[in-house]
């Protein structure tokens, strides 16, 4: 049986010889043998909350080494949770203390000066975000769309709007908004239109909400690696890198959605929540992450420009999981109803749909039946940006009388549709 080993330096397959007889001590002996984790220091769970940063005390972990593996219902393929100290795989010798470098003045450079040369990926070991939660509508509207129209054949993407509690660092992704895009199993190309997201921006800062991430979706015939599993492409970690650079907040969230099938062929769609490490966005920023990906390049490693210190070695690639902080994720109700058509799903929204929205929900106050962003957005395309749209949206967020002017205005419009 192959089972596959998931820390926070990655995702690495381990072969149980004889899965029948094995045991929990059996597994700890092979991962110590092949991941040069001593066993003293492995703390095993089926559950991945393991790998948050900071792990509730409730997650089960694997502590009896007696239990044989048979017992947990592991089937071939499954994966098994390890946490471990920072650096306990590394086992470097001691450097010389100095270094005599090549030069007509027979100049030394100390270990130090070469030290402070280095470019060292370590893993972050706490994300700058205490958690994620989603408001359930937008969520499931995203999702949806994903599942039912595009069945998880081509990837999918999203900005994330919201507020950031200052106090607790949590983010609170109240819509989602879908710029116009092109997607494949490996690739979403964002075409993005600054008229319109400028739009979004200024009706966003009236409901007293910023952009706070991105979410994207990955494909179920996505490309694989030789080399393991992996949760974040490196055509991902550049993406994520840089709209993470792009967001300006330290609370910045990417979020994944994904489709896993059971040994039974049925699906769960999941949602994942992570931080693009400080590191790797530096990186970005500096230019010594690799941007252009080519087709034959492994997913599961970036390429880097020049050589950096990663996992104790130099290298020129490195495993995409040593930039993914974990965030915790839940949900919550927002503040916006999801009824009206969302922005660039195909054809051109027409006022039609604004009529249709606005007479199905009659039954409800005016300021009621507007409280959908995407509907803000669409009244954008016809009243004054700047002048009218942050009037309105500011009766949305403090659900207050529109003034009968703005109402008779849209009513009329809508009527014209």
């Amino acid at each position: 049986m192959i089972l596959r080993i998931r820390s926070r330096d990655g995702t690495d397959r381990i072969t149980v010889p004889d899965s029948a007889s094995a045991t929990v001590a059996d597994l700890q002996r092979l991962i110590e043998s092949h991941l040069t984790v001593p066993v003293p220091l492995q703390r095993l769970s089926l559950d991945p909350a393991l790998l948050l940063p900071n792990p509730s005390a409730a997650v089960p972990l694997l502590a009896d080494p007696a239990t044989p593996l048979a017992s947990l219902r592991l089937a071939n393929g499954a994966f098994v949770y390890l946490a471990y100290p920072p650096d306990a795989r590394s086992a470097r010798p001691p450097p010389p203390k100095a270094l005599s470098v090549a030069g007509s003045f027979g100049k030394k450079m100390t270990m130090d000066d070469l030290i402070a040369r280095q470019i060292r990926v370590t893993r972050q070991e706490n994300a700058l975000c205490a958690a994620a939660s989603f408001d359930r509508d937008a969520a499931n509207a995203f999702q949806l769309y994903v599942a039912e129209s595009l069945a998880f054949a081509v990837k999918r993407a999203g900005f994330l709007y919201g507020r950031v509690d200052a106090e607790t660092k949590e983010v609170f992704v109240d819509f989602i908004y879908e710029p116009p895009q092109q997607g494949s199993e490996d690739v979403v190309h964002l075409m993005r239109d600054p008229e319109e997201e400028a739009r979004v921006d200024t009706i966003a800062e009236g409901l007293g909400m910023r952009r706070v991430g991105l979410v994207f979706t990955q494909a179920v015939g996505r490309k694989a690696s030789e080399t393991g599993e992996y949760t974040m492409s490196n055509r991902e970690v550049v993406q994520a890198a840089q709209l993470q650079a792009e967001g300006g907040i330290p609370e910045w969230v990417t979020a994944i959605v994904k489709l896993e099938v059971g040994d039974d062929g049925t699906g769960d769609v999941h949602f994942e929540a992570f931080q693009m490490s400080e590191i790797c966005v530096k990186l970005f920023k500096d230019g010594v992450l690799e941007t252009e990906v080519q087709d034959a390049d492994d997913p599961r490693l970036s390429k880097m420009r020049k050589e950096v210190v990663a996992g104790g070695k130099d290298t020129m690639e490195v495993d995409n999981d040593f930039f993914l902080v974990p965030v915790k994720i839940s949900d919550h109700q927002g503040p916006l109803s999801v009824g009206f058509p969302i922005e660039n799903r195909g054809s051109p929204l027409g006022i039609s749909a604004l009529r249709s929205h606005l007479e199905r929900m009659k039954h409800l106050t005016f300021v009621r039946r507007i409280s959908d962003f995407h509907l803000l957005l669409k009244l954008a395309t016809f009243l004054d940006v700047k002048a009218d749209m942050p009037t309105i949206a500011a009766c949305v967020k403090t659900q207050s009388r529109v003034p009968e002017g703005y109402q008779f205005l849209i009513e009329s419009f809508a009527s014209q549709g």
